[in-house]
C-alpha cells in the first residue's frame, strides 16, 4: 500500500481520481482540501482517506508529512483567476510542494498542467505565455520550471484537453455546465460552418489513466519528432489527455444527430466575417480568446485515453458526451 497526497480532490477531475483510486487500488489517500463541504463522496468513515484541511498557500504546514510519508503526489489543484493568487498557487506553492517531497521515498509526481500551453507538435506554445489567461500563463511558467526540481525525473506532466464530466455526486466541469446553452441554440448553431478542431476527454477517462500510471509508474509515452522545426521539451515525461481530434463541424453534426436534427448545409463563418461581427456588435474578447479565434486548431500529437493501455474508454464520441451528460 502506497501513500498518495492529492490536491484538487474537491474538483471535477479530483472526484473522479479519488473514486478510481478507491475502487481499483488499495492505496491510502491524503486529500488536501480547502472546503470539505465540496466533497461529494463519503470520506469521514473511510479508513483509506485522511482529509487535511488546508490550502496550498499554507502547504508548509504539511512539510513533515510530505518529507516522511508520501510515495506519490497527484497535483490537480489550481487557481483559475487573479494574477497574484494564480502565480502564488499555480507556480510558487506547487513548486514548493514538489521540493518538500523526499527523493528517497517519493516515487512519482503526477502534475496537472493544461494542453493550452502546447502547440500542435507538443512543444511549448509561446503565445500562451503572452496572451494566456492568468491560469494558462501560470501553468506555462510552472511547467517551464519543473526541470529545476531535484525530483524532475519522477514527474509526469499531464495535459488535459477540453474536459467534460460531472454527475449527481461530482462537480460539473466548466464545459459540461455550458452544454445546456449549446442545446438551447442548436437550431441556430446547426446552420453555421467554421474552421477549427480540438480534442476532448471525460473526467472519468482522465482518472482511469491516472490510476494506470499510479499502478505502472515506469510507463513512458514519448512522441518522435516529425519535422525540422521540432524543439525538444525539457525531459519531463508528458501525457496529453484526449480523444482523437474532431472538427467543430463534426461536433455540430454529432450533436444534431443525437437530437435527430438534420444539417443540410452550413453558412461559412469565415475569419474576416467573424472579425466583422466582433466589431459591429462590440463583442468584448480578452487576448487569449482573440488568439484562439485565429489559431483555431488546438490539436496535439499522440493524445492518450485508457484505450492506449488496453483499457475501455468511458467516452469516445461527442454523442457519448451528450448521453453521459443526461440529455
Amino acid at each position: 500500500m502506497k501513500k498518495i497526497f492529492i490536491t484538487g480532490a474537491s474538483g471535477c477531475i479530483g472526484h473522479y481520481i479519488v473514486e478510481s483510486l478507491l475502487q481499483d487500488t488499495n492505496h491510502y489517500l491524503y486529500l488536501l482540501v480547502r472546503n470539505t463541504d465540496k466533497l461529494q463522496f463519503e470520506w469521514e468513515n473511510n479508513p483509506r482517506i485522511e482529509v487535511l484541511s488546508g490550502n496550498l498557500k499554507d502547504i508548509e504546514e504539511y512539510s513533515d508529512l510530505l518529507l516522511k510519508e508520501i510515495n506519490i503526489a497527484i497535483l490537480a489543484a489550481t487557481s483559475w483567476g487573479g494574477t497574484a493568487e494564480s502565480y502564488d498557487i499555480n507556480v510558487v506553492k506547487t513548486l514548493a510542494l514538489i521540493d518538500m517531497l523526499n527523493p528517497k521515498i517519493c516515487e512519482q509526481i503526477l502534475y496537472f498542467s493544461t494542453a493550452s500551453i502546447l502547440d500542435r507538435n507538443n512543444n511549448l506554445l509561446l503565445p500562451a505565455s503572452e496572451f494566456g489567461t492568468d491560469y494558462i500563463r501560470t501553468k506555462y511558467q510552472c511547467f517551464s520550471q519543473l526541470l529545476r526540481s531535484k525530483l524532475s525525473d519522477r514527474i509526469v506532466a499531464l495535459f488535459p484537453t477540453l474536459v467534460f464530466g460531472g454527475d449527481s455526486n461530482k462537480p460539473v466541469s466548466h464545459l459540461s455546465s455550458g452544454l445546456p446553452e449549446i442545446v438551447k441554440w442548436l437550431n441556430l448553431i446547426r446552420w453555421i460552418k467554421t474552421d477549427g478542431s480540438f480534442h476532448f476527454v471525460h473526467g472519468r477517462d482522465i482518472a482511469i489513466v491516472v490510476t494506470y500510471l499510479v499502478e505502472h509508474p515506469n510507463t513512458v509515452i514519448e512522441e518522435e519528432p516529425d519535422d525540422d522545426n521540432y524543439q525538444e521539451l525539457p525531459s519531463i515525461k508528458r501525457v496529453v489527455l484526449g480523444n482523437e481530434a474532431i472538427t467543430v463541424n463534426e461536433t455540430i453534426a454529432q450533436i444534431c444527430g443525437y437530437f435527430g436534427k438534420k444539417v443540410y448545409f452550413g453558412i461559412p463563418l469565415y475569419p474576416w466575417l467573424t472579425n466583422f461581427l466582433i466589431k459591429v456588435f462590440r463583442i468584448q474578447m480578452d487576448s487569449w480568446s482573440y488568439f484562439s479565434l485565429k489559431y483555431r486548431h488546438f490539436t496535439y500529437k499522440n493524445p492518450i485515453t485508457p484505450a492506449n493501455f488496453g483499457l475501455t474508454n468511458y467516452v469516445n464520441t461527442i454523442k457519448d458526451i451528450m448521453k453521459t451528460s443526461g440529455f
